[in-house]
């Protein structure tokens, strides 16, 4: 009943109508906080006090802590000896551990050295193998030019589950203080581009078709020059070119840092559970968002105060995507905003968005409450074709799940699903629905990793160094229970974690993770479960009208009655950018009765499918057409019928 009053107020354009929404809530709703409490799954009890501390981000109180049987904090323990095997740490192996992220000082002084850094993946060479680009930061002393920056990694794919580093070759390195990555063909060339955002200037890798890149955002007009973090392609406007969104998070001043106590945070005590930790987010000014309309000749105009989405409240922006909320064939915008209530833009038709964050139910909690949200999922995981939400948090508090019940309205439902109370410990980052298992229902995972150091000197319940946690689709999407987290297994792995990008990185039909963490080197979790469901994997290439590398389509598949919905995004998890191939999980299905494709211009298509357990490449207006995938599948299938499934 709340967001109908607010609904209404809105419309009334009272200028205060937020402040009273939000005032009544908080008088009138008695506490509904879920709280941990005894459970077996945290083997003791946890009780709330008030926040108290008017800096730093938003929790939902202060918490006993929760620890293993080894007296270990749940987040870095927890395991269990035997179970179901999902995921296995095979980084060494494929060579991503010859990098490494730097990011400032171990000691963590300032909030610009804990946020980390994103990861994308992309298929740059167009071999039909996933390639990883991974966001490096930087330290002071490079900023001075005092030493060399740290690199950014490109690792190209051997497809022999190995990687090679050819960041330095292909010119994508960065040399700046990286935080986010959006993947988007911006002068649809057919071939992938890269957004990197910074502190400092932004950069936009053109792909040259030849393994190299250029950065043209000088004369393309989008380097802002402060602090920005996880961007997004999408064609907003419906002209066939996709457009860059890139949020903004605090305004940084290098000439007056906020330390503890100094003149930047009005000679505040910046305080964590009575321990003094870096400033931030709150209390330190916020930086604008931006929206850069694509002009089609090299050149983007930023429309962000036209458009409606500038973010005049100057909230603390970190993950960003262009996807269709409302099911009206227009790519709405979402942006999870840190300590700050988050956006969801609804797009008018008109070059124009409705901010309509309040009224939808997404800019708070169920409790009306802000929530520090770092990364965001967008996924249909009731397969009713409604594409849902779930954002990431800090410590403290529990990950939310936004429940879409049509027109615009959501409903935080993360309490009665029962995914609050495992989550509460964890400070999660990146974040995606994917259907590890192929049962045509979608999954959960999330990556974690504080930004004090400090945690690991307390006994607080939580850790610098924290694992993923992975939730399974049960009944049908009524519930997501945690996977637990198996000794030497990857979900075992205690991480810094930050940006995380989900994809088939071997064309196996099993969805892998890539983590980018902070001030070590990377993690690729290779999906090993032990199911024998099958698959499909389509690669869009839209239309003269569309964007040539389809964000913004809608992917509907139909298999044994069930029907499921995929669509081709840019951005989201966290500051990251994900495989733009749609991949379902078909059970025991052995064929597809249907594909159904909403194309950016508005077209719809329907196709037939000659098989599964591999990919295909759409056109639209063509149809299914040759490429690569048609040898990669005849070289897979081979290759499994002369050697057994498990040989991984």
């Amino acid at each position: 009943m709340n967001r109908f009053l607010l609904k209404w107020l809105c419309r009334c354009g009272c200028a205060t109508a937020l402040f009273v929404f939000v005032t009544l809530c908080v008088l009138t709703s008695p506490a509904q906080n879920p709280q941990p409490s005894q459970s077996p799954l945290y083997g003791g009890g946890a009780s709330a006090a008030p926040a108290t501390e008017q800096t730093g981000s938003a929790t939902a109180g202060v918490f006993a802590p929760i620890l293993d049987s080894e007296n270990r904090p749940i987040t870095a323990g927890g395991f269990v000896k035997s179970g179901p095997v999902v995921f296995k740490d095979i980084s060494a192996q494929a060579g991503l551990t010859s990098w490494k992220h730097t990011m400032g000082t171990p000691q963590k002084a300032y909030i610009l050295e804990t946020i980390g850094s994103g990861v994308a993946l992309l298929d740059y060479d167009h071999d039909g193998w996933l390639d990883i680009y991974i966001v490096n930061g930087s330290t002071f002393d490079a900023l001075d030019g005092k030493t060399q920056p740290p690199h950014a990694a490109l690792f190209h794919n051997n497809h022999d589950g190995t990687f090679t580093n050819v960041a330095e070759q292909a010119g994508v390195t960065n040399d700046r203080w990286g935080f986010g990555v959006a993947v988007g063909d911006f002068d649809n060339d057919g071939w992938p581009d890269l957004y990197v955002a910074n502190y400092g200037k932004n950069r936009l890798y053109h792909n040259n078709h030849d393994g190299t890149f250029t950065d043209v955002a000088e004369t393309a007009g989008v380097t802002l020059g402060n602090w920005s973090t996880g961007p997004s392609f999408g064609d907003y406007d419906g002209d066939g070119r996709l457009d860059i969104f890139v949020p903004g998070y605090i305004h940084w001043d290098m000439n007056n840092m906020p330390l503890s106590g100094s003149k930047a945070v009005g000679f505040a005590n910046c305080q964590f559970r009575g321990a003094q930790v870096m400033c931030g987010p709150r209390g330190l000014p916020g930086e604008p968002d931006h929206l850069f309309h694509n002009n089609g000749d090299g050149t983007f105009t930023d429309v962000s105060v036209k458009a409606g989405v500038s973010d005049k409240r100057h909230y603390y922006g970190f993950s960003s995507t262009f996807v269709d909320i409302d099911n009206d064939g227009k790519v709405d915008l979402i942006v999870t905003d840190d300590s700050s209530p988050n956006y969801l833009y609804i797009n008018k038709g008109d070059g124009t968005f409705d901010d309509s964050s309040f009224y939808s139910g997404f800019a708070l909690n169920q409790d009306a409450r802000e929530t520090a949200s770092m990364g965001l999922a967008v996924g249909d995981y009731r397969n009713n074709g409604r594409l849902d939400l779930y954002t990431t948090t800090f410590s403290d508090d529990y990950k939310t799940l936004y429940r879409n019940d049509g027109d615009g309205n959501f409903v935080d439902i993360t309490p009665e699903m029962g995914m609050a109370e495992p989550t509460y410990p964890f400070l999660s980052w990146g974040t995606e629905f994917f259907d590890y298992d192929n049962d045509g229902w979608k999954d959960l995972l999330f990556v974690a990793g504080h930004v004090y150091p400090q945690v690991d000197d307390h006994n607080w319940g939580t850790s610098f160094a924290e694992r993923p946690l992975l939730f399974h689709n049960e009944d049908h999407g009524k519930k997501f229970d945690v996977i637990p987290a198996v000794e030497g297994t990857g979900l075992a792995d205690v991480l810094p974690a930050r940006g995380a990008a989900f994809g088939d990185l071997f064309n196996d039909g099993k969805v892998d993770v890539v983590i980018n963490c902070l001030d070590r080197t990377p993690v690729l979790l290779r999906n090993v479960s032990d199911e024998h469901n099958h698959w499909v994997g389509l690669m869009l290439i839209g239309g003269s009208k569309s964007p040539r590398d389809a964000v913004g389509s809608t992917v509907y598949v139909t298999s044994s009655g069930l029907r499921q919905r995929s669509d081709v995004m840019s951005g989201g998890s966290f500051e990251s950018s994900s495989d733009f191939r749609v991949h379902f999980g078909l059970g025991q299905s052995t064929s597809v009765d249907k594909v159904e494709i909403r194309w950016p211009d508005g077209a719809k298509e329907t196709y037939q499918l000659p098989s599964v357990d591999r990919y295909y490449a759409i056109e639209e207006g063509k149809g299914l057409i040759p490429s690569v995938y048609d040898g990669i599948a005849a070289a897979l299938s081979h290759k499994d019928s002369t050697s057994p499934r498990a040989a991984r």
